[in-house]
């Protein structure tokens, strides 16, 4: 499965089946999000990882009822260190770029899941005073995602998308930004041939 296959295959999953995943793909998952970017590079994101059934109950009940969260075999919580972005960026990076960071690590775990064959779920509904409480967190971590995690029982509902072409502006908003798709598949299938003949050349990343 290809990087665009993963995004196109995504989907909010709400049923799982009663199956237990790998310590190492989740291990693997979280390695992936810690690649994340972030502002100056802080990193400010951290990662609870729930299993124990009991935990997940009070989680789904703080996350407004929504039960389907304790029915997945691992809940991965992404919090913020608040402090640590505040300290380089004051309230901004308290209030925005902490949500921005953390962010985009929960797309790549939502990604990195699909990819590894497993269904996931972005939650932010929730009440986050329950939730600190519950996880123990210290007053600086902020949780900002919930995300249950486990196989998926049954295809999730694919939703329908807004065309690019409607929110999408050249240089000024207003002025549409249209781009000729025809022969994309062509271009694609040239790029992801050449892949594979060259070798990567960067220094080695992964942790297996």
């Amino acid at each position: 499965m290809n990087f665009f296959d993963v995004i196109f295959a995504r989907s909010s999953i709400r049923k799982f089946q009663k199956k237990d995943v790998d310590e190492r793909l989740i291990g693997l998952i979280l390695y992936c999000a810690t690649k994340a970017p972030s502002s100056g590079n802080v990193q400010d994101w951290e990662f609870v990882v729930v299993k124990d059934e009991k935990i997940k109950e009070k989680i789904a009940i703080a996350s407004l009822h929504q039960m389907f969260i304790k029915e997945a075999p691992v809940v991965i919580v992404v919090c913020s260190d608040l402090e640590k972005v505040k300290l380089r960026y004051g309230e901004r990076g308290e209030k925005l770029y902490s949500i921005q960071n953390t962010a985009a690590a929960t797309m790549i775990i939502l990604l990195a899941a699909r990819a590894l064959e497993l269904g996931s779920c972005w939650v932010g509904a929730f009440n986050e005073d329950k939730i600190k409480e519950i996880l123990n967190l210290p007053p600086r971590v902020r949780p900002l995602a919930i995300i249950p995690i486990g196989y998926p029982e049954g295809e999730g509902y694919k939703t329908e998308r807004i065309p690019f072409e409607n929110l999408t502006w050249l240089n000024q908003y207003g002025r549409k930004y249209e781009v000729e798709m025809k022969n994309l598949g062509e271009l694609l299938k040239s790029i992801f041939e050449k892949g594979k003949k060259e070798k990567f050349k960067g220094k080695k990343q992964l942790i297996f």
